[in-house]
């Protein structure tokens, strides 16, 4: 019988490109996405970690501790545990969890199924870390979660020295691919039903660095302008250091570059910025808001906020307040900070005390809530264009079944909550015209009948996917006519 396999991923949307790369190996070398609500668990469970996040490695072997006991009930059932973790913790994982077959890193996620196949033949566990990428994972297969829209990785890596962040000795420096090879890989993405990309590097607007051109990034996006097909574009994270006008004006220049834009802070003390180790200032990053405004009016800007690094004083802490009033930001990702091993700022002196970052993250939290809920407000009686979400996939609202609505995705991206259109089927990667009639603070209401509703290649792909392939009976019958055409194989073709 086919052997099943499970992939639970943490962290950021790296890892999740990461997961869908690790699914399109396993499937490539004769596994099988086990059923969701299956009674026998997976033949293989991988865990695509973070280390980034608070906590990881007690979220991990807890999660380990779990699946040992099922583990030792399913005798051929083999765990591995790659990402970020994994390279950072490579000689305690299988000494704190021995039963774990496979530990891999960041840079050889390639070698997952033959290091499966070692470990069973040997009966041992594997370890495979690699300091350095030998392969740039986006010529691996992959199996993507969304029919109409996926990420293309342009860069793996980073160059800065946050003293807060990990990310560079695991990632290691920047590593940026080819312009052909990314836009060969979209094109390929739109001929499969893609209408959205998201572009992703760890700093993402500093691609061009390794071949020396600083216009690189800008060039890509207008290039992105070009593929007949293509829809919508985004892309994560930027680095404000690097954000250069040439970029404002591509995005603002290319009907499908998004009025949209994630714009990490971190913080809005200046003082606090130098200590840890960001290229800028508040003034610098305001004024990339102002440009971005000037040129998009009505571009939708998101953050992140880090909340009570050592030696954060009230008065610094009020600076970021200042910042989230003046940026107006539409929606905040704020984390209280905790030391990472391995990070300068874990051994710095002043580490706040839990009582006082709670209390300065209640309080932003507040006010980044309060700002977001009037700029949604102001958006009642506005048409937008809904690309309509996969809400089988869990993304959806809570009360979506019990009150007919659908959800979607507005141009800037703001999550939207629609009426269902009577005698029309609506599919996921479908666009929906539509009015606000209402909002929240963290989405927007449309409860009016749509306006219009636009048939897309991208819900013919997910409607293809998402179709049973019925199954005939043969009777040994000669059949009439030319044969049926092979079937294609659901993602990317890989980039040359």
């Amino acid at each position: 019988m086919t052997k099943t396999y499970e992939v639970r991923t943490y962290g950021c949307q790296m890892n999740v490109h990461d997961s869908e790369r690790l699914s399109g190996l396993l499937e490539d070398a004769g596994y099988a996405a086990a059923p969701e609500g299956a009674a026998k668990p997976a033949d293989v469970v991988v865990f695509n970690t973070c280390a980034v996040r608070e906590n990881a490695d007690n979220r991990l072997y807890g999660s380990l501790g779990h699946i040992a006991s099922i583990k030792r009930e399913n005798p051929g059932m083999q765990i591995a545990v790659g990402g970020c973790l994994a390279q950072k913790d490579r000689d305690t994982i299988t000494r704190r969890a021995p039963y774990v077959d496979v530990v891999f890193g960041t840079h050889n996620i390639g070698s997952l199924p033959a290091l499966l196949d070692r470990a069973r033949v040997q009966e041992e566990s594997q370890v495979e870390i690699l300091e350095s990428l030998e392969v740039f994972p986006s010529t691996l297969p992959t199996k993507r979660e969304s029919a109409f829209a996926a990420w293309v990785s342009i860069s793996v890596g980073c160059n800065n020295t946050c003293t807060f962040c990990i990310v560079p000795s695991l990632r290691g420096k920047e590593k940026d691919r080819r312009p052909g090879e990314i836009l060969a890989e979209i094109e390929a993405l739109v001929a499969d039903g893609v209408v959205e990309v998201t572009l992703l590097g760890q700093n993402v607007n500093s691609y061009g660095v390794e071949f020396g051109d600083k216009l690189a990034f800008g060039k890509l996006l207008r290039a992105c302008g070009e593929i007949e097909g293509l829809e919508r574009v985004r892309f994560t994270s930027p680095h404000p250091a690097a954000f250069s006008d040439d970029v404002i004006a591509a995005m603002a220049e290319t009907h499908n570059v998004m009025p949209q834009l994630h714009m990490p802070l971190q913080s809005g003390s200046d003082r606090v910025l130098k200590a840890m180790r960001r290229s800028y200032r508040k003034d610098r990053y305001l004024g990339i808001i102002d440009r971005v405004r000037a040129a998009m009016p009505d571009a939708a800007i998101t953050t992140d906020i880090i909340i009570g690094f050592p030696g954060e004083t009230e008065e610094d802490f009020l600076e970021t307040m200042d910042v989230a009033r003046q940026a107006r930001f539409t929606s905040a990702y704020t984390f209280q900070y905790s030391p990472r091993p391995g990070t300068p700022a874990a051994t710095m002196d002043e580490q706040l005390p839990k009582a006082v970052v709670q209390d300065r993250y209640d309080r932003l939290v507040a006010l980044v809530n309060d700002i977001s809920w009037q700029e949604n407000t102001a958006l009642v009686g506005s048409t937008v264009e809904l690309l309509v979400a996969d809400t089988s996939a869990g993304k959806g609202g809570k009360k979506d079944e019990a009150t007919r609505r659908l959800t979607g995705r507005a141009r800037d991206n703001r999550l939207v909550h629609f009426a269902r259109p009577d005698g029309v089927d609506v599919r996921p990667g479908d666009m929906v015209t539509t009015v606000i009639t209402s909002a929240a603070p963290h989405h927007l209401m449309a409860d009016g009948a749509p306006l219009a509703v636009r048939r897309t290649p991208a819900g013919d792909a997910w409607a293809a996917r998402n179709t049973p392939t019925p199954v005939g009976v043969g009777l040994g019958m000669p059949s009439i006519g030319a044969p049926a055409p092979l079937p294609v194989a659901d993602g990317p073709a890989c980039a040359s």
